[in-house]
């Protein structure tokens, strides 16, 4: 059975940086790209960032230039650096496959909250 836990999150001030991880047990981690999601309360969730198995990556507008995905395949490990955080990144946190979530992973998260 697939297990994704994210973890790094925390409260930090406008400006701040968190660095984000999800380890991923139990897959063919190996195989496709993975993503990084939030869910900011009363929003719908949004993929912010994905990273092909090769290390290609693509963001949302909303934090490109901030926000750096990243993968160690060795590892069956996910990574999120968040730089220069504004209040509208809080949210809960997720990863997954992407573009396309396959995995029902939505119950843990990892929560972030900017705010001074």
């Amino acid at each position: 059975q697939v297990q994704l836990v994210e973890s790094g999150g925390g409260l930090v001030q406008p400006g701040g940086s968190l660095r984000l991880s999800c380890a991923v047990s139990g897959s063919r981690f190996s195989i496709g790209a993975m993503g990084w999601y939030r869910q900011a309360s009363g929003k719908q969730r949004e993929l912010v960032a994905r990273v092909t198995r090769g290390g290609s990556t693509d963001y949302a507008d909303s934090v490109k230039g901030r926000f750096t995905i990243s993968r160690d395949n060795a590892k069956n490990t996910v990574y999120l650096q968040m730089n220069s955080l504004k209040p509208e990144d809080t949210g809960v946190y997720y990863c997954n496959t992407a573009p396309i979530p396959y995995y029902d992973n939505w119950d843990q998260g990892t929560q972030v909250t900017v705010s001074s």
